[in-house]
């Protein structure tokens, strides 16, 4: 067993007696968050909150990131971006760890997240997700996914960005799986660029296995364990965006996979 490993069964084996305090402290946040933060998002995610700008975003673009902002600061993430996101319509691909995950890009940059339509039933996430303009899709369904991509192309074309998670599941965020290459066909479609996106959670550029959901865990279950977790940072990482090409499907879903672990530091 190497030393990063030892560390982290270490870590884990260690009783958390600071647990209680946590959620002490982060309950209370995150129902004041809920309670006053969402009667404000109610108010502007509409189509008059569409038509009103703050600065260069749509009032009700920038009351999304808003609320992500402080829903992931909740939980006790620390977040750290780097790189910019690109400007205008582009297909954002990220690695995926967490159910956190749209809330922590939508704290850096409005998206039309693609997810799996299980989401659509989680309390409150579900909800802000479905009015965030996220599009569902019934994973094992072919006909979902021809349905989903139209949309996708349709959003794009209108000049909004999309997020997807090439990976088509959570994983242990420990290796980055293999990208399906068909869903970057809507990129090709639609004239946009590819901006891979490399989320990590954890300190000192290390994955914090605390946060992915463990095996056969419920949303309810890691959605109590996180909000009790030791505080940490979360990054965001918009690496160099790549050209949508006609006949290079998978080598883009390729190149935009390898950009993501380069950021992420992870051995191949």
């Amino acid at each position: 067993m190497n030393a990063a490993a030892e560390d982290t069964t270490t870590t884990a084996s260690r009783p958390d007696r600071l647990r209680p305090l946590r959620y002490l402290v982060r309950a209370p946040l995150l129902l004041v968050h809920v309670l006053i933060a969402l009667p404000l998002a109610l108010l502007v995610i509409n189509p008059l909150g569409a038509r009103i700008r703050v600065g260069p975003h749509r009032l009700d673009h920038w009351m999304v990131c808003w609320w992500s902002r402080w829903l992931v600061r909740c939980f006790g993430f620390k977040v750290k971006r780097f790189g910019q996101p690109v400007p205008g319509a582009a297909l954002f691909v990220a690695n995926h760890v967490s159910w956190l995950d749209i809330e922590l890009l939508h704290s850096q940059a409005f998206l039309c997240f693609v997810a799996k339509a299980e989401i659509s039933r989680w309390p409150l996430v579900g909800w802000l997700a479905g009015r965030a303009g996220t599009i569902y899709h019934q994973r094992g369904s072919g006909h979902s996914l021809a349905s989903v991509m139209e949309v996708m192309v349709e959003r794009l074309r209108s000049g909004l960005p999309v997020g997807v998670f090439p990976e088509g599941g959570t994983g242990s965020g420990e290796h980055v799986r293999t990208f399906h290459a068909r869903i970057f066909q809507v990129a090709v479609d639609a004239g946009v660029p590819v901006q891979p996106v490399a989320l990590l959670y954890g300190d000192n550029g290390r994955q914090d296995p605390a946060v992915p959901f463990g095996p056969g865990e419920s949303f309810l279950a890691n959605f109590l364990r996180v909000l009790g977790g030791r505080s940490m940072s979360a990054e965001v990482h918009f690496c160099e965006p790549l050209s949508s090409s006609d006949d290079g499907r998978r080598r883009t879903a390729e190149t935009a996979r390898s950009r993501i672990v380069d950021a992420l530091g992870h051995a191949e």
